[in-house]
């Protein structure tokens, strides 16, 4: 009987496509941060407190499930074109380009200004990373677009509760 494990045939793939060192720390570094906004929004939803907390506990869901999914599509990604992503919280921890999510009670308030600075660096990574991943391969760089689109929409909507119409920065353009 034939040892599958230890066959003496070596399996040789030859894909039409193989990242480069560049594209592999961009995936990786976006892996990281999403990895982390996934983590911080779990931290935010266990421990904001104060007006309107049910609306914003539910809308940190949202953001913990698009940074999951996410997460998950880039780590896949990366392994599509030979690239090992490294998610133990340890890599997480030393490479996230995100601030730190303070620790015990956060006032809503506090919370929406936290959790959307998150979410800004996270898609900040994406659109830096952006043009290289795009001149090296466009179908990454497709996921990006996904990913800055989500995200982007999700810091709107949360960061719009402390908005106060006509006088909060950013202002809104009028065309």
């Amino acid at each position: 009987m034939t040892d599958v494990l230890h066959s003496e045939t070596t399996h040789v793939a030859r894909p039409p496509f193989t990242a480069s060192e560049r594209l592999a720390a961009h995936l990786q570094q976006m892996s990281v941060d999403l990895i982390d906004l996934h983590v911080q929004g779990k931290q935010a939803h266990w421990n904001v407190v104060g007006l309107n907390f049910r609306d914003l506990h539910l809308a940190l869901d949202e953001v913990v499930d698009a940074a999951r999914e996410f997460s998950d599509t880039v780590a896949e990604r990366m392994r599509a074109i030979y690239i090992t992503p490294d998610g133990r919280s340890t890599t997480v921890a030393a490479q996230t380009s995100l601030p730190q999510f303070p620790a015990g009670e956060v006032n809503t308030a506090d919370t929406v200004d936290l959790i959307t600075g998150a979410i800004y660096a996270t898609t900040g990574t994406a659109r830096r990373i952006h043009d290289e991943v795009d001149a090296e391969d466009p179908t990454t760089a497709d996921i990006l677009h996904t990913i800055i689109e989500r995200l982007e929409q999700l810091a709107w909507m949360i960061d719009a509760e402390n908005r106060v119409a006509g006088r909060s920065l950013p202002r809104p353009l009028h065309g």
